[in-house]
């Protein structure tokens, strides 16, 4: 088969399994790989071997830059501390302790077994997140879930990093130098990702056609990630801190029809890239199995069946005690932000799932050591086992987490709701506002803008009850030169307003573009009325 039909029917598979999936209410990450994995033993298909490289230039830039784009800066900065204790220390205590029961139990040398841990310890949220969009939650447990996803893979691929050049050398760990080596790449990738990002700002804001402003946009998370891994940074956390970024600055910088058409471009985008992962994840299974030569392939299952459930309960262990020691150990942590209760805490703990990160890594393994000849010890069971890691992840607590979910009764805790009506009610104040100053220049005509002031006036009154405030708002005489312009006028200072909130920390991104794309739409009706 041609790789351009095996492209397109990778595609096609993608998209009919999808469709499966919303048809039997099934989280679509789990049945594309169920899908990949029953496709894989049809019999004179090709196999597809899934290239590292690929997956680590074609999709991890895009995913993660899109993930850090609709990340709320103000959520992620007010919830630092619990995503640090998972993106940074439960990788390294994943890493450590599933390294030892990898020596002690299936046998390995402690530089591969040590390779092992770093490649299963970071989790991926993506497959979380899918389950979870389907369902009311706390927005915290989304917060905290997302944010760790867009951090731990850097701290993962360093650890993985000198683990593999430890066992290629021969050399012996040594924690100053992975400190060093940690600091020196993260904030290298850092600094990359930020002057990328004021270039590609400065670069926006200075186009007016929407097809190159698109292809700049695609292009942001490899223009971030290829030169921070070039000058030997992490590449990961360059385009995330380029999606942040971006992500304060778009709605400053771009055209509300520009905004429009790249969400859309990017939802598609996205969910190609996603569909894809986890499909190709399910098409490996073949090649893993051809790799396990040596010893029987019940011994290796034995082995990899046992890491899974040491992956589990690992995070378990560390997310409870995380979450409330340092709640008993400093009264300020528990008087600015109090314990949460068990039930959240265990859908964090409980969300673990691994995904293609873990994959890649595993695959992109030196088949020999510095001296070309010697094989790189236990690789083929390395890749084995990451891959059973990833299946029993996804599938036991991918399939579980919904129930979980519902058993412990948690629902939406409207915070994001309360945000948004504020938000409204305060734009539609600045509309009014803007509209009254207008009278006092005299730039207003009364019969301009009956229309305008009718529609004001309802949303006041509605978004005041909401808020608890039924006494409504006083009418106020809006005038205008003509309709038109009394919209835009309200259109702009409603744009303004919630710009201000968010800048001021008073409403999240998510609530920004919520609300940013509700008045774009209308920004364009005008534009071709």
């Amino acid at each position: 088969m041609h790789a351009t039909e095996l492209v397109l029917g990778l595609f096609v598979a993608v998209a009919a399994l999808a469709y499966l999936a919303s048809r039997l209410r099934l989280p679509y990450p789990i049945f594309l790989v169920i899908g990949g994995l029953t496709l894989g033993f049809i019999p004179n298909l090709p196999h597809v071997a899934l290239d590292p490289g690929l997956v680590f230039l074609l999709f991890l830039p895009p995913i993660l830059y899109h993930a850090a784009l609709m990340t709320s800066w103000r959520d992620f900065k007010a919830n630092i501390r619990p995503i640090g204790l998972l993106a940074f220390g439960l990788v390294l205590f994943t890493t450590a302790l599933v390294g030892v029961a990898a020596h002690y139990w299936a046998g390995m040398a402690w530089g591969p077994a040590f390779v092992l841990g770093a490649i299963v310890s970071p989790p991926d949220a993506v497959a979380a997140t899918a389950i979870m969009s389907r369902m009311r939650m706390p927005k915290r447990i989304i917060v905290v879930l997302e944010g760790e996803s867009l951090v731990n893979d850097a701290t993962a691929l360093v650890a993985y990093r000198l683990a593999v050049a430890g066992v290629i050398a021969g050399s012996t760990f040594s924690a100053w130098q992975a400190t060093w080596q940690f600091l020196y790449v993260a904030a290298g990738g850092i600094a990359v990702g930020l002057v990328v990002g004021v270039i590609v700002a400065w670069v926006r804001k200075r186009l007016d056609d929407d097809g190159i402003e698109g292809i700049v946009s695609l292009l942001t998370p490899y223009i971030a990630y290829l030169p921070a891994e070039h000058l030997g940074f992490s590449g990961v956390l360059s385009a995330v801190t380029v999606g942040i970024y971006m992500s304060r600055r778009l709605p400053t910088i771009t055209a509300s029809h520009t905004r429009l058409k790249l969400y859309a471009v990017w939802d598609t985008f996205i969910f190609l890239l996603n569909g894809l992962v986890f499909i190709l994840i399910g098409l490996q299974l073949p090649v893993v199995l051809e790799r396990i030569r040596d010893g029987s392939l019940r011994a290796a299952i034995g082995d990899a069946l046992l890491i899974s459930g040491i992956v589990i309960v690992l995070r378990i262990l560390w997310v409870f005690p995380a979450t409330y020691v340092p709640r008993r150990l400093f009264k300020s942590i528990a008087a600015r932000d109090p314990a949460p209760p068990l039930g959240p805490v265990f859908v964090v703990a409980w969300t673990g799932l691994r995904g293609i990160v873990s994959l890649a890594a595993a695959l992109a393994l030196p088949v020999k050591l510095g001296d070309r000849f010697t094989p790189f010890p236990h690789r083929d069971q390395i890749i084995f086992i990451t891959f059973v890691v990833i299946l029993v992840t996804l599938v036991v607590q991918g399939l579980t987490l919904p129930a979980i979910i519902r058993w412990l009764k948690l629902g939406d805790d409207g915070v994001e709701e309360r945000e948004e009506t504020r938000a409204r009610f305060e734009g539609v104040h600045a509309a009014m506002s803007r509209l009254d100053a207008m009278v006092l220049l005299g730039e207003a005509k009364p019969e301009a803008i009956e229309a305008v002031r009718s529609h004001l006036q309802q949303q006041a009154r509605y978004l005041s009850s909401r808020l608890g405030d039924p006494g409504g708002v006083e009418e106020v005489e809006l005038v205008c030169e003509t309709q038109m312009q009394a919209e835009r006028e309200a259109l702009t200072a409603q744009q303004q307003m919630i710009l201000k909130l968010r800048d001021d920390g008073v409403i999240g991104d998510e609530v920004l573009r919520r609300i940013q794309a509700e008045l774009d739409h209308e920004e364009s009706r005008l534009e071709n009325a």
